[in-house]
């Protein structure tokens, strides 16, 4: 059994047909055989006891006036029954009257009379029947026969022999049909079996397993196709996260060298004020009127105020990376009306002519939008401080890109150089002196981080004092 446990599917089910059939065949034979024997046995039971009865009723008168001589001419009439091997007729005494053969020693016939009827002993059918005139008058003696069972040895040889060839025909008929019906069970096995193999060797989740029926076998075809295209689907979501996640380890790499030199740089810039006026203050050896002091002093508490806004800005920056995006439905217009209010009035007087254009809602988180808007707008009323009026607006292009429409803020300020495009969303990158225009380099890093996260791009174009537009994509 462990050996035909680990042979092929094809070998297993043309066994299992052969076997099978064998099997039925063989009980058929078999079957057949038995009730042919029990029959044979039956009917030479009945032919030998009416060949007993017709030869008594014939020896009735020899042996009642002893006449040996017609008793045995009697007897040897058995020789047309080539089966009979011996007989003989008992007097009344029980002794041996008359022989078949003639020459017959006394051993070959029994030495005591046994009951009358026919039975089967020592491989012959013998039996014993009474001599009377008529049934139920007197006994005048006993005949007793005996006949040997080789037509039915000839009969179980032939039957043997024809049940042989039949068994022998079958199994050729049985194996021919066996290879050619395996392959309705066996060839789809076999196909998901080789299916699987390519999926485990290759890796390759794009193969199907040919479905050839509708019965256990196709459904199983099928919920193996349908469990493929599942490992294909999630294999393609981690491949594209993978991809996602990579792009964003590449991107905060970039931002983390950016940061390195920037932070170098800018928070440096600030220290160094600090320590330098902070020297000359406790210097001993310096003069210093009052109103210097006082101008030092200020001078250190706005490098520590401009250190503590670039450290604030990088502490939001960083926060970013692992905030989660509360997604709703979010009105783009009702939000810019929202910062802009609260950005002018920081501005004081100014002159701003400020427009909102139809603008489509959008998906994404408020809060974080906000954050967008309120950079953006703040670097539009920063960069068109000079203009009067400056104008500011927030709207939506004609363009799409995959579909999703392109939204703008667009100002009339002093621009910058496309050259220095590339610069402009880094950390800590400015394009203007801060004695220009003030701030820490970090809000656009910040908008391009959060553009980013909720799976759109933002871009600039601009020319040197003609202002400068922001385009940005959002979910819609």
């Amino acid at each position: 059994m462990a050996l035909f446990r680990n042979t092929p599917i094809r070998q297993k089910l043309m066994t299992m047909i052969l076997v099978t059939s064998g099997v039925v065949l063989l009980l058929t034979c078999a079957t057949f055989i038995g009730y042919e024997l029990l029959t044979y046995r039956r009917s030479a039971v009945r032919q030998l006891a009416t060949l007993g009865e017709i030869i008594a009723a014939e020896s009735t008168g020899a042996v009642a006036f002893e006449n040996q001589h017609d008793a045995t001419e009697i007897l040897s009439a058995l020789k047309a029954e080539r089966h009979i091997v011996a007989a003989c007729l008992y007097d009344k005494k029980g002794k041996i009257f008359s022989r078949y053969p003639a020459d017959a020693p006394d051993l070959v016939f029994p030495a005591r009379l046994s009951p009358d009827g026919y039975r089967f002993e020592s491989g012959n059918l013998v039996g014993f029947t009474p001599v009377v005139q008529l049934k139920g008058s007197e006994r005048f003696g006993t005949l007793y026969l005996s006949s040997d069972m080789e037509e039915m040895y000839e009969r179980l040889r032939l039957y043997g022999g024809l049940a042989i060839l039949v068994v022998l025909l079958a199994s050729i008929v049985a194996y021919a049909l066996s290879r050619i019906l395996q392959r309705q069970i066996s060839q789809p096995i076999l196909e998901l079996a080789q299916t699987a193999k390519a999926v485990s060797v290759r890796r390759d989740y794009s193969v199907r397993a040919s479905k050839h029926s509708d019965d256990e076998l196709g459904v199983l075809t099928d919920a193996f196709n349908h469990m493929l295209a599942q490992i294909q689907e999630q294999n393609e979501v981690l491949e594209k996260r993978v991809r996602e996640r990579t792009t964003e380890l590449e991107s905060a790499n970039d931002e983390l060298e950016a940061f390195g030199s920037s932070a170098a740089h800018d928070l440096r810039t600030p220290l160094r004020a600090i320590t330098g006026f902070a020297d000359v203050l406790l210097d001993t050896r310096a003069k210093n009127s009052a109103e210097d002091t006082q101008r030092y002093i200020r001078m250190i508490r706005d490098g520590s105020t401009q250190m503590g806004a670039l450290i604030n800005d990088l502490l939001a920056f960083s926060r970013l990376g692992r905030q989660a995006l509360a997604r709703q439905t979010v009105d783009l217009a009702q939000l810019s009306r929202e910062v802009y209010h609260e950005l002018a009035a920081e501005h004081g007087e100014r002159r701003v002519e400020f427009h909102i254009h139809l603008l489509p809602p959008v998906d994404g988180d408020p809060a974080l939008l906000r954050v967008v808007l309120s950079n953006l707008l703040s670097n539009a009323l920063k960069y068109s401080r000079p203009r009067n009026p400056a104008v500011i607006e927030i709207g939506v292009t004609s363009d799409h890109v995959n579909g999703v429409p392109i939204l703008f803020v667009r100002d009339n300020g002093v621009g910058f150089d496309m050259h220095d495009a590339g610069k402009l969303f880094g950390v800590f990158q400015r394009l203007h002196h801060a004695h220009e225009f003030e701030g820490t380099g970090v809000g656009l890093a910040t908008v391009r981080r959060i553009i980013n996260r909720h799976g759109g791009r933002i871009w600039a174009e601009s020319t040197p004092n003609a202002g400068a537009t922001f385009f940005f994509t959002l979910p819609a």
